[in-house]
């Protein structure tokens, strides 16, 4: 864990209720599917977000982007903050995706907001040698997030409930996973789809890992806000994970 300080490049609103955030500092050490937590001023907890993308420099010239919902008064008062604000921020936060089992051809599932820390792990990926694909599913083509950088990165197949951009349903019905197969699927998204896609990676034989977005509080392990039950026993989502394999999971 680093305390750092870090100087806000732009906050733009991007979706209905979502933002997107890119802090300057230094950014050395963050590793895809960790996770940050932020100090913001008036609040009593820092507001723990997933690393969307990183961009590595010397020192301090490091440029950290987020993706936030505003569901509180925290994330609220996060999107009016304006470009120059000097923030708080812990990183190197959290056990991230295990970069030494994704395979050749890995597949990366997300839904919402939950498809921010598949942007920085899908390019990690494609600069270590491997084909990832991204399925991505939104309620509407409006709730789609990013769509022009994970394009940019790797085939991109889409779901929406609504039908208005890409198959109509949600990810696990998508057509792509009736005819390939892949070495490693990761997930984020809401519990429901995780679960899912859990299901469906049973189902055929197939690793997976998913990262959960359990309530936290501290995001040091202190407050117990973000206990998960595994075959292990119950364990802090902020210090255990927030990536795991589902076999470490007692999902249903």
């Amino acid at each position: 864990m680093k305390q750092l300080t870090f100087e806000i490049k732009s906050n733009e609103q991007i979706a209905k209720n979502v933002y997107r955030m890119q802090l300057g500092g230094d950014t050395t050490g963050i590793l895809p599917g960790q996770f940050v937590n932020i100090r913001v001023q008036g609040q009593f907890l820092r507001r723990p977000i997933s690393v969307c993308n990183i961009t590595e420099a010397k020192g301090t010239d490091g440029v950290l982007t987020i993706i936030y919902k505003v569901v509180g008064v925290g994330t609220e008062a996060m999107s009016q903050l304006p470009i120059g604000t000097q923030l708080d921020v812990l990183t190197v936060l959290g056990n991230g995706y295990d970069l030494s089992k994704a395979g050749d051809n890995p597949l990366l599932v997300g839904g919402g907001v939950g498809v921010a820390p598949l942007l920085d792990y899908g390019k990690y990926l494609k600069e270590n040698g491997a084909a990832p694909c991204f399925l991505l599913g939104a309620r509407s083509k409006s709730d789609l997030l990013e769509m022009e950088q994970f394009c940019a990165l790797a085939p991109v197949f889409v779901t929406t409930e609504d039908g208005s951009e890409g198959e109509k349903g949600f990810v696990t019905q998508h057509t792509l996973l009736n005819h390939e197969k892949f070495d490693r699927i990761s997930v984020c998204g809401p519990k429901p789809m995780m679960v899912s896609v859990a299901k469906y990676a049973k189902a055929t034989s197939t690793p997976c890992e998913v990262s959960l977005e359990n309530m936290m509080a501290c995001g040091l392990g202190a407050c117990l806000c973000c206990v998960e039950k595994t075959v292990k026993g119950n364990v802090c989502v902020c210090t255990e994970g927030p990536v795991f394999d589902v076999n470490e999971l007692t999902w249903e």
